[in-house]
């Protein structure tokens, strides 16, 4: 099925858009939906936002990828923490209530800046996700691992899926492992060889970006039927 475009209210804001790949309706599926928003320099075009969506629609499970409003209005630099947060609990409240589906399970994340977000909001108790995922997760800034997001990974207690790329300079591997070994809550990470943060490989590897995003989706839709 094809995705519906949609407009989901934001108190105070805008509205944004979103587009909700309903379950498949010939394949047997949950009650779980999963929502996914975009890192900081793309949009909930990203190709690898699109391939999970579809893949959790073909599997049964309904999909929804969002935008911020800075994307929504065509600007480069992100909206404050607040208003991502704002966001992320229209969002929120439209797949619970607005959007004409039946959700007793929901999962949360996205790329990089979305999934950060969403966890901390998880870890605050404002946002009520059954599982998080990370595609990319961004522990410090590029350069400077002594300046780690780690602290409120600690107070979460559902579950996380984490995907890391071997390259990835917002993410090392090693400091990632040192984070996850201190997390109380059931984890798993899948790496990417070669991966950067957007789990592009280099040439030389063979392997395209195409084939990496759709392993990617896989491994994201038996993570999420797991849960079910």
């Amino acid at each position: 099925m094809k995705p519906t475009r949609v407009l989901i209210p934001v108190e105070g804001l805008d509205p944004v858009s979103g587009m909700l790949h309903a379950a498949a309706p010939e394949v047997p599926g949950t009650a779980t939906a999963v929502i996914l928003a975009h890192g900081a320099g793309n949009d909930m075009d990203h190709p690898l936002l699109i391939t999970v969506s579809e893949q959790l629609a073909g599997a049964g499970v309904t999909a929804l990828r969002f935008n911020f409003p800075y994307k929504e209005k065509g600007r480069k630099a992100p909206d404050a923490q607040g208003t991502l947060v704002r966001t992320w609990r229209a969002v929120e409240a439209f797949v619970r209530e607005g959007a004409g589906i039946e959700v007793d399970r929901l999962v949360c994340g996205g790329k990089s800046m979305g999934g950060r977000v969403a966890s901390q909001m998880a870890a605050e108790w404002v946002l009520p996700a059954e599982g998080l995922v990370f595609l990319g997760y961004p522990l410090h800034p590029p350069g400077k691992k002594e300046r780690l997001r780690d602290a409120h990974l600690y107070g979460l207690h559902q579950p996380m899926l984490f995907f890391a790329g071997t390259r990835d300079p917002l993410c090392d591997l090693d400091l990632l492992r040192q984070v996850l070994g201190r997390i109380q809550a059931p984890w798993t990470l899948e790496t990417v060889e070669g991966g950067d943060h957007s789990f592009e490989t280099p040439k030389s590897s063979g392997v395209s970006k195409e084939v990496v995003y759709d392993r990617i989706a896989r491994k994201t839709v038996a993570w999420v039927q797991a849960l079910s």
